[in-house]
Formats: structure tokens, C-alpha cells, sequence
């Protein structure tokens, strides 16, 4: 994808540019062979994707290999599992990590419920943090 190309967040190729850059990422992490962890975001107010599932990424890591599916079932749920308003999603889709007002907007998606994460996101926050910003140049 070049640098310029840019996607409709929410729209399954925008999950498919996400997962692709999960897995790259967390293929450079250097994982042990044996993990095995699951992340599911979805948006709390999302529509159902051509695939009849709900908007949102399903990311795992089995025996140490990355892999995504697009869509997620309302209930399903992950190692960690974030639920996030779409809007709360593409505001902080647009602002990259550096500009003060990606953490002002990210404290306030927080404290509103706009954000909610279920389950320690910690052991795996740097790599994902690493890939944001790549996340908000591919989205239009």
C-alpha cells in the first residue's frame, strides 16, 4: 500500500490495512513460538460488515504465528477484548501519537465509556502503541 493510499475507517479493507500492520508487527516482536494470546476490538455502535459480522478485528497470536479476521460477533471475546464508540475510534484514528491531543482524546473517550478495555492490554502495548501511527496514515 503506498504512503498516499487512503481507506474509509470502518470499512473492511481499513480492517484488513490494520490486521495486515498487527501481524507485520508482531511478527518483528519476535514472540516466543509457544504464545498464544487473542485480542478483539469492536465498536460498541458498529454495523454489520458484507460479511455479517459486526465492524471490528479479531487478532491472534497461536504457537508465536499473527493472524486477523475481519468482523466480530457482538459477544466474542478475546484475551483482551476493547469495545470502542465508532466516533471515539476515528477521532483517535486521525491523531497521531505525538500531537498532545491523541492522549487528551484517548483519557476522554476513557473516562466517557467511550472506550472500554476488558483484560491486560500491557504485555502487548508497545508493539501495538509502534503501529498507530502507521494506522492514521492509511486512513482517510
Amino acid at each position: 500500500m503506498s504512503a498516499a493510499a487512503k481507506l474509509p475507517q470502518g470499512t473492511t479493507a481499513w480492517f484488513e490495512m490494520v490486521g495486515t500492520l498487527m501481524c507485520a508487527a508482531a511478527s518483528r516482536a519476535g514472540f516466543a513460538p509457544d504464545l498464544n494470546w487473542s485480542l478483539v476490538e469492536r465498536y460498541s455502535d458498529g454495523v454489520t460488515l458484507p460479511n455479517g459480522r459486526i465492524q471490528g478485528i479479531r487478532f491472534a497470536i497461536v504457537n508465536g504465528a499473527p493472524s486477523f479476521d475481519v468482523g466480530v460477533d457482538k459477544d466474542e471475546r478475546g484475551d483482551v477484548t476493547i469495545e470502542v464508540s465508532a466516533a471515539a475510534a476515528r477521532e483517535l484514528n486521525l491523531i497521531c501519537t505525538a500531537d498532545p491531543a491523541y492522549v487528551i482524546a484517548r483519557d476522554r473517550a476513557t473516562r466517557l465509556r467511550q472506550i472500554r478495555v476488558n483484560g491486560d492490554l500491557s504485555p502487548m502495548a508497545d508493539w501495538l502503541d509502534a503501529i498507530h501511527d502507521s494506522i492514521v496514515d492509511h486512513t482517510g
